[in-house]
């Protein structure tokens, strides 16, 4: 089981705009790798304006500019470790809904399965994945991939796929 703490700190982005929570925890749960499966998990998503996310960038990443998504692992404090109790959160997501919007746009990609990816692609990287090196990005681009086809949606990297979803036609280009 999944619990989600779904946090929306941008006033002015339209409801619609955004995924429903049901949305997300398919997403999440679609995401999750092998020690995730099982038990129960939780995580909390932030949606932030441009501001929000390029300081959190700006003070963790050390990279002072807008990003669409960071992922913040969950790390067991030094005086829990020895309690032998497994700690169910997986950790942070924060998106900025401005820049999902305008990349959805600009790669005229829906929105939906955009933030799909994202949500995908964050979900991955709290569970160690990377793509620092490009055998690392491979094999994450090829479990995002994989999870965003189960999921209904063609390749986040192809330049000209169509993406039938729940009976809507959605171009990318």
């Amino acid at each position: 089981m999944i619990h989600l703490n779904y946090q929306l700190a941008v006033a002015d982005t339209p409801v619609q705009d955004l995924p429903s929570e049901p949305q997300i925890l398919k997403w999440i749960e679609a995401s999750l790798l092998d020690d995730w499966q099982d038990g129960e998990t939780e995580i909390t998503l932030r949606v932030v304006s441009p501001q929000e996310i390029q300081t959190l960038n700006r003070d963790y990443r050390g990279k002072d500019n807008v990003t669409n998504v960071l992922s913040f692992p969950f790390e067991i404090p030094p005086g829990l470790v020895d309690l032998g109790e497994e700690l169910p959160y997986l950790g942070d997501l924060v998106i900025c809904a401005e820049v999902v919007a305008h990349e959805a746009e600009a790669q005229k990609k829906s929105l939906t399965a955009h933030w799909a990816h994202m949500v995908v692609h964050g979900c991955l990287h709290l569970q160690g994945l990377d793509h620092i090196d490009n055998d690392e990005a491979d094999e994450m681009e090829h479990l995002e991939i994989e999870i965003l086809a189960e999921l209904g949606f063609l390749s986040p990297y192809e330049t000209d796929p169509i993406l039938l979803l729940e009976g809507e036609e959605y171009v990318y280009e």
